[in-house]
C-alpha cells in the first residue's frame, strides 16, 4: 500500500515510520513533563520511558558512535553497582537500587540518541521541562502558604518541595528551566518577555521556598557561568550593553522578590536558619563531614564497597557525597566510570562553549547546570536524580551533533578541493 503525494508516491512503510516518530516525539515531551512529579518510586516517569524505549527501538533509532563512550561509562557504573551488591546483606534491595540506576542511564542514552537524530527535539524537551517546573512549583507554593486544603503534601519540614519527595531535589530541578527563561529574556523578542517573566517569577519563588542551600548555589553558579559565556560569545557592543542592563534588572527583580518574601515571619526565620553555610548536622561529630571522612577511609580497604544503601544503615545517614556514594555503593569500578564520564563531559564540553552552532543555547544551559550539579554532588547524592541524567543526555547529544557538523565540514572542504583541482587541470 502507498499514499499519493503531490511530489510522487510515498511508501506505506515510510508513512508508518513517520507516524511512529510523531507518537514517540509526543511521548518524549510527556516523559520529560513527568520528570516534575516524582513522589513515589517507581514514578510515572519510569513507565513512560519504558514505553519510549520500546517505541524508539521499533522506530529504528540508531546510536551515534560519539555516544558510545557515554554508553560504556554508564554501563560500567551500573556494573560496579552489581559488584558492590555482592557485599550487601540484602542482595535484592541492592539489585533493585542498581536496576533503577541502570534504567536512568538508559534514559540518558535515549535523550542523546534522539537529539543526535534531530536537534529540533531539544526545543520540545526544554518546553516540556519548563511546563513541568512551573506546574510543580505552583503546587509547592500553594502548599507552602497553605492556600488550599490538602496541598500540604507538597511541603516538607516547612519547605516547598513540589511534587517531589525532597525539597533538595525539587530546588535543583528548577535551575535549568530558570536559565532557559533567562536566556529567552536576554535574546528573544520583547513581545514574549511578559510571559517569560511571569514563568520565571513562579520558578524563582519555588526555588526560594524550597530553602535548599544547594539549589540556591547551583542557580547562582550556573546563571553566572551562562551569563559570562553569553557575554564573551557576543561580538555586538549593543547586545553586550543589553546583557548588562538586563542583568542589572534581573538582579533588582530578585532583590525585590526576596524583600517581599522576607516580610513573612515564617519565611524570614527559616531563611535565616537555612542561609547559614554550616548547619549543626554538618559539623557534628557524626555529622555529614565526619561521615565523609569515615567513608573515604573505609573506601581504601573496600574495593567492592559496602553495597548500595549499606553506608546509611551503618551510620544512620546516607553518604551525601556522590563520589563517596560511588565508592561505597558502586565499587572502585563504578567510581572510576563516574569520574571518567564527568571529566570527559566537562573537558569535551568546554571546547564547544564558544563555537557558534544552532544548538549552542541548549548546550550552554545544560553544561552550566551540569557543572553546578557536579559541585552540588560533593554534599548530596545525585545518582538517582532524573533531571541529572537528562542533562547528561542533552550534552552528549550535542557532542554527536558536533561530530556530524565537523564531518560535514571536512567532506565539504574535500569536495571543494577536488572540484578546484579538477577545474584547474588542463584538458588533453
Amino acid at each position: 500500500m502507498s499514499i499519493t503525494h503531490p511530489y510522487g508516491v510515498v511508501p506505506a512503510t515510510t508513512v508508518r515510520r513517520g507516524n511512529i516518530i510523531t507518537l514517540a516525539n509526543v511521548a518524549l515531551g510527556v516523559g520529560v513533563f513527568a520528570g516534575g512529579f516524582v513522589m513515589i518510586e517507581p514514578a510515572p516517569y519510569e513507565l513512560i520511558f519504558a514505553l519510549l524505549l520500546a517505541i524508539w527501538f521499533h522506530a529504528g533509532l540508531k546510536i551515534s558512535r560519539t555516544i558510545l563512550p557515554l554508553l560504556l561509562c554508564l554501563f560500567l557504573f551500573s556494573a560496579g553497582g552489581i559488584l558492590s551488591t555482592s557485599q550487601s546483606p540484602d542482595i535484592v534491595v541492592g539489585l533493585r537500587y542498581v536496576a533503577i540506576t541502570f534504567f536512568l542511564s538508559l534514559t540518558s542514552i535515549l535523550f542523546a540518541a534522539v537529539i543526535a537524530d534531530d536537534m529540533g527535539r531539544m526545543r520540545l524537551i526544554f518546553r516540556a521541562y519548563v511546563l513541568a517546573a512551573v506546574c510543580t512549583s505552583i503546587l509547592g507554593i500553594i502548599g507552602y502558604f497553605d492556600a488550599l486544603p490538602g496541598f500540604e503534601i507538597f511541603t516538607r519540614y516547612s519547605r516547598a518541595m513540589g511534587a517531589f519527595k525532597d525539597p533538595n531535589v525539587f530546588g535543583p530541578f528548577l535551575v535549568a528551566p530558570i536559565l532557559y527563561l533567562i536566556y529567552g529574556l536576554l535574546t528573544r523578542s520583547i513581545t514574549t518577555a511578559p510571559i517569560r517573566l511571569l514563568l520565571l517569577t513562579i520558578l524563582l519563588t519555588g526555588i526560594f521556598l524550597a530553602f535548599s542551600r544547594g539549589a540556591w548555589g547551583v542557580m547562582v553558579v550556573s546563571t553566572l557561568m551562562m551569563y559570562m559565556i553569553l557575554f564573551l560569545n557576543e561580538q555586538n557592543a549593543k547586545q553586550r550593553l543589553k546583557y548588562l542592563m538586563l542583568g542589572v534588572f534581573g538582579f533588582a527583580l530578585v532583590v525585590i522578590l526576596l524583600t517581599v518574601a522576607l516580610q513573612f515571619e515564617a519565611v524570614s526565620s527559616l531563611f535565616s536558619e537555612r542561609a547559614r553555610a554550616i548547619q549543626s548536622y554538618d559539623d557534628h561529630r557524626i555529622g555529614r563531614f565526619a561521615r565523609h571522612a569515615t567513608g573515604f577511609n573505609w573506601a581504601v580497604d573496600t574495593p567492592l564497597g559496602l553495597g548500595p544503601l549499606e553506608f546509611g544503615k551503618i551510620l544512620y545517614e546516607e553518604t551525601h557525597n556522590i563520589w563517596l556514594k560511588a565508592l561505597m555503593g558502586y565499587s572502585w569500578l563504578g567510581f572510576a566510570a563516574l569520574l571518567t564520564l564527568v571529566l570527559w563531559t566537562i573537558i569535551g564540553g568546554f571546547r564547544m562553549l564558544f563555537r557558534p552552532r544552532p544548538w549552542q543555547p541548549y548546550f550552554i544551559i545544560s553544561y552550566c547546570v551540569f557543572i553546578g550539579h557536579i559541585l552540588l554532588g560533593w554534599v548530596i547524592d545525585i545518582d538517582h536524580w532524573r533531571h541529572f541524567f537528562l542533562l547528561i543526555g542533552i550534552i552528549w547529544g550535542c557532542f554527536a551533533l558536533e561530530y556530524r557538523w565537523q564531518r560535514y565540514r571536512r567532506h565539504k572542504k574535500s569536495t571543494e578541493l577536488i572540484s578546484a583541482t579538477s577545474s584547474s587541470t588542463p584538458a588533453r
